[in-house]
């Protein structure tokens, strides 16, 4: 049984749950109430929960991350097996209750621990286990609510970089020391933070160059040099990269803010929208306030016209000139230009207006490859906005290198979002088995299957089998 991966200072849940802070074995350690003694193995571990058990194998029943905790009664038969299947199940830590069934803890144990490298404690007679439980309870809720203070304090210092009179680096610099990492601006070459060792700098490349491109992925994922990636899409296709040695649960929600703030600073606006999105951002804490409720139209056009001249045709000042075409934003339903053709959006509200993008962008191309003034966007669904051949094709590239048992494990679990119980009740087996599943998946397709991205590309394929 192979355990999920773990970060070594905050530990990553297992596949398809959230990220939160963990209990550092040396805080439990700390604790003089109840008295814990470090035996074997590493002194540094995450703790995610408790579980005390009895059972010969425990590990059916622990997701991973668990302080396991017990009498001797499991372990005494077979030391060095009992805690093999442990550290294959990712247990955290185990740890041993003396008396009354034992004195003390057996020498046999303390070398499986050290062996297999599970760190052992020893819990006092004077410490029942519900202790150890409520520490490690309250430890997490405080963990969490650092965790908070620290998200928003970040929100905070970002909002106020970006009203800087030099804003870019402004930002980069704040977010590159609120992650305690290195941040990258591409195109342009603009970083903060310490420089990256050559593997992380170009995985980082890699994937600021994926999201920036168009028809990309609006986030992506890696782990190169010994650092976190991440890369977010900006408008205009630009892109914010991070690299972290650690990866701490806000992290997430940290970038995404950046990544906002600079598609506002960096974007082409008209004189006056900028300023009036970024004042309510900073004010109200929402971009999207910056445009009236709408609906909105996304349109992408091509033609020998001028923009300028096609902006106030539609009604608005909001486009964005660039290499063979315009992108617009205006409130009313865009109807047939002369000298333009034009791939029309969903009407949509603000916060929707990414996705109102790409759908002109795939509108225009159905308008040049139909030869017509005009196209909307209409059909619902992965296959009818690329084309159910297209689709397919695409599912087929995807999802080859996985067997038809673990394309249903995979269905299903996406299905159920991720709940490994409710996985394994709808294809009759294990949870373990649904774990072992998913993270070879993982492997196979060489994909973050936490990424919200990733899974929902996933599904889409899936659903044209």
């Amino acid at each position: 049984m192979t355990p999920a991966p773990r970060d070594p200072e905050y530990g990553n849940g297992p596949a398809g749950e959230p990220l939160t802070p963990p209990v550092l074995l040396a805080s439990l350690l700390a604790d003089r109430e109840l008295g814990l003694r470090h035996l074997a193995g590493p002194a540094t571990a995450g703790v995610h929960g408790v579980h005390a058990s009895e059972m010969p194998d425990p590990s059916p029943y622990l997701l991973g991350g668990e302080l396991l905790l017990t009498a001797g009664a499991g372990p005494a038969e077979d030391p060095d097996g009992y805690v093999a299947r442990l550290a294959g199940a990712g247990a955290a830590a185990l740890g041993f209750g003396v008396a009354p069934v034992h004195e003390e803890v057996p020498a046999a144990l303390a070398e499986a621990c050290a062996r297999h490298g599970l760190p052992l404690l020893e819990v006092p007679p004077r410490t029942p286990f519900s202790a150890v439980a409520r520490a490690v309870g309250r430890l997490t809720a405080e963990a969490r609510t650092r965790e908070l203070r620290r998200t928003t304090e970040a929100q905070q210092a970002l909002a106020a970089a970006a009203a800087r009179p030099d804003p870019v680096p402004a930002v980069l610099a704040r977010l590159a020391a609120s992650l305690g990492g290195s941040v990258a601006l591409w195109p342009g070459g603009r970083t903060a933070g310490p420089e990256l060792p050559a593997p992380a700098r170009e995985a980082l490349s890699a994937l600021l160059a994926r999201v920036g491109r168009e028809g990309g992925p609006a986030t992506a994922t890696d782990r190169a040099g010994g650092h976190h990636l991440a890369a977010y899409a900006l408008a205009g296709r630009a892109a914010l990269g991070t690299a972290t040695p650690g990866r701490a649960p806000g992290d997430h929600t940290v970038a995404s803010v950046a990544a906002v703030l600079l598609t506002l600073l960096t974007a082409e606006r008209p004189a006056g929208v900028e300023a009036a999105a970024l004042t309510r951002l900073l004010l109200d804490g929402d971009p999207a306030a910056a445009l009236t409720a709408g609906p909105w139209y996304a349109v992408h056009a091509r033609g020998t016209g001028d923009p300028q001249a096609l902006a106030a045709a539609l009604g608005t000042v909001l486009l964005d000139p660039h290499e063979g075409g315009v992108r617009l934003l205006t409130d009313r339903e865009p109807g047939v230009q002369p000298g333009w053709r034009l791939g029309v959006s969903a009407p949509v509200e603000p916060g929707a207006l990414a996705a109102a993008d790409a759908q002109a962008g795939r509108a225009l191309q159905r308008a040049e490859a139909a030869r017509t003034p005009l196209a909307r966007h209409a059909d619902a669904g992965f296959a009818g906005l690329v084309g159910e051949a297209e689709a397919r094709a695409h599912a087929e590239a995807l999802l080859g290198p996985l067997s038809p048992a673990l394309r249903e494990s995979l269905r299903a679990w996406l299905a159920h979002h991720g709940g490994w119980d409710r996985t394994a009740a709808a294809l009759g087996v294990h949870r373990n088995t649904v774990r072992q599943r998913v993270a070879r998946c993982a492997v196979l397709l060489d994909r973050d299957v936490d990424d919200p991205d990733v899974r929902m590309e996933l599904w889409f394929a899936l659903r044209q089998e």
